[in-house]
């Protein structure tokens, strides 16, 4: 059994496997901050000064009376709340990710259209053995007349 998992974990797909999910959290990772600390920064402030991360909705009240300046506070307080806002960050980091990986496939599927287009263009059919001797024929006349 030891020495399966060996083969197992030895394959090339198994091991481009994981650097694709090491890298893909990497990405995750920057696709959020990206979301959070630059794009809705800007966004928030075109809006009002809005914070997206702060915009929720209290269902129901926790032990401590609203209104609740953040969503922290309302959550420390045990409310019921509905966290849009950061179900709005989380939708745009999904959005900005999937685009990434649409283009990457989109630029794979390129290249593998291009040399399957190589792989398919047949080489011209060698002339039969008369043509050729024709033509060595041809070009030993062309070169005694000039």
């Amino acid at each position: 059994m030891l020495k399966e998992f060996k083969e197992f974990i030895q394959r090339g797909n198994v091991l481009d496997m994981a650097i694709g999910i090491v890298i893909g959290a990497a990405f995750g990772a920057v696709v959020k901050s990206f979301v959070q600390n630059v794009l809705m920064p800007p966004i928030g402030l075109l809006l009002g000064g809005t914070d997206f991360s702060n915009l929720y909705i209290v269902l129901k009240a926790g032990t401590e009376p609203g209104p609740y300046p953040t969503l922290k506070a309302a959550q420390e307080a045990g409310a019921t709340v509905l966290a849009w806002g950061l179900w709005v960050n989380e939708v745009i980091n999904f959005l900005i990710i999937a685009f990434a990986i649409f283009l990457v496939v989109k630029a794979v599927n390129q290249m593998r259209r291009k040399e399957e287009e190589k792989k398919e263009e047949p080489k011209p059919p060698e002339p039969p053995e008369e043509i050729l001797l024709l033509r060595e024929i041809r070009d030993a006349l062309l070169k005694k007349e000039g």
